[in-house]
C-alpha cells in the first residue's frame, strides 16, 4: 500500500497510547494512501509485462468511478518506490469541443510539469515537451518513461497520431516511452475502430495490450483489501499498522479488519439489493475506502482489548460512503451514452 505525505487537517484522534506520529499526519486523515485491489494488481502486472517485453502501449478500460484514477496514483507511487529510475507522468484528457494540436500539447506539457504549458507555437511546445522529458530521464538515470493517459476515450484520431509522433521523437533520442491509455468502455471501441480502419501504426504503438478494469467483486476481494490496512505500517519503519493506529487495544487483543470482510461485503450487498440496482455487486474503490475510514474513525473512541466493530456500524458506514449515488450516476451515464 504506497503512501505519500499530504497537508494535514484537524482530527479528533486521541494522541495517547504511544502513537508514533501526530494523528493529523496519518495517511488515513490526509488521504495520501492507495490500497491494492485485485484489479490494481492486474493493472500492475500489465505495466510490468509491458516494461519487461518492451510493449510500448496498452489500454485499460472500465466504468467510471470504479477506481481507475486511483489505480494510476497507486501505480505511480509503487513505481517510484520499486523502480525509482523510471520517470512517470499522469495526463488527464480533457473534454473539448474541437481537437487541435496546441491544446493537446499543452495538456502534455502540464502533465510533465512545464511552468507555462499554453504559450508558444506548436513546434515550440513540442520541443519543450521533448526536452522536459529528456531532462527528467537524465536526472533519474534512465531512458524509460511511463505515461498514463486518463479518460483517453476523449482523444480523437489526430491526438493519437500526435502522441505517436512524441513516441517517435523520443525513440530517436534513445528514450523509450510506454503509454497506458485509461478510460471508459468506449476506449475498447476506439481500438476496434482503429483496427477496422487499418490504423495499424497507432494500434501497434499505443494499443497492443488491453485490460478490463473492475471493482471489488466478492468477499475474498474485500478481505484482500482490508488486509492492506492490517499489514501496512506508517511510519514505514514502525510496527504501527493502519488498523493498529486507530484501534491499538483491539489489535493487541487479536482484532484485524480482515476479520470483518463478510460483514462489510454483506452490508454492501444488502444496500445494493434494497435499492434494486441492476447488475452484480461491484464496489468502487472510493466507496470502499470511505466506508473503512468511517469505521476506523468512529471506532477509535470505543477502542478496548475486546472491542470489535459490529454489523450496525458497518451498515452505517456503507450507507454513508456514497455507493448508491455512485452506482446511480454510472447507470445514468450508461443510459445516455451512444450505442
Amino acid at each position: 500500500m504506497p503512501t505519500e505525505r499530504q497537508p494535514s487537517s484537524p482530527f479528533p484522534l486521541p494522541t495517547s497510547l504511544g502513537r508514533p506520529i501526530d494523528p493529523t499526519l496519518h495517511p488515513i486523515e490526509t488521504g495520501g494512501y492507495r490500497i491494492a485491489t485485485p484489479a490494481i494488481q492486474a493493472f500492475s502486472d500489465l505495466v510490468n509485462r509491458c516494461l519487461r517485453y518492451r510493449i510500448t502501449g496498452a489500454l485499460t478500460y472500465g466504468p467510471s468511478r470504479i477506481g481507475k484514477t486511483r489505480a494510476i496514483e497507486y501505480l505511480r507511487l509503487l513505481l517510484a518506490q520499486t523502480q525509482p529510475k523510471i520517470t512517470t507522468y499522469h495526463a488527464q484528457a480533457e473534454h473539448k469541443p474541437r481537437h487541435a494540436e496546441g491544446p493537446f500539447l499543452a495538456n502534455l506539457l502540464e502533465a510533465v510539469g512545464y511552468p507555462d504549458p499554453v504559450g508558444g507555437t506548436n513546434p515550440a511546445k513540442r520541443m519543450r515537451l521533448i526536452n522536459k522529458i529528456k531532462e527528467a530521464c537524465t536526472r533519474n538515470g534512465s531512458g524509460t518513461v511511463v505515461l498514463f493517459c486518463d479518460e483517453a476515450q476523449r482523444f480523437d484520431e489526430n491526438e493519437y497520431e500526435w502522441l505517436r509522433d512524441v513516441h517517435d521523437h523520443l525513440d530517436r533520442l534513445q528514450i523509450r516511452l510506454f503509454t497506458f491509455l485509461v478510460g471508459q468502455q468506449e476506449l475498447l471501441a476506439v481500438k476496434m475502430a482503429m483496427q477496422h480502419a487499418r490504423k495499424t501504426q497507432i494500434v501497434a504503438r499505443l494499443m497492443v495490450e488491453e485490460l478490463a478494469f473492475f471493482g471489488i467483486r466478492n468477499v475474498r476481494d474485500v478481505a484482500t483489501c482490508l488486509d492492506g490496512y492490517d499489514q501496512t505500517n506508517f511510519p514505514r519503519a514502525s510496527d504501527w499498522s493502519f488498523t493498529r493506529f486507530y484501534l491499538p487495544q483491539a489489535v493487541s487483543g487479536g482484532y484485524r479488519l480482515a476479520h470483518d470482510a463478510t460483514l462489510l461485503w454483506s452490508a454492501f450487498e444488502s444496500l445494493h439489493h434494497r435499492h434494486g440496482l441492476p447488475g452484480a455487486l461491484e464496489i468502487p474503490m472510493e466507496s470502499f475506502t470511505r466506508a473503512v475510514e468511517i469505521v476506523l474513525k468512529d471506532s477509535t473512541l470505543r477502542d478496548a482489548p475486546d472491542y470489535r466493530p459490529d454489523a450496525a456500524l458497518w451498515n452505517v458506514a456503507v450507507r454513508s460512503c456514497g455507493y448508491i449515488q455512485s452506482r446511480q450516476a454510472i447507470s445514468a451515464e450508461l443510459m445516455t451514452s451512444p450505442a
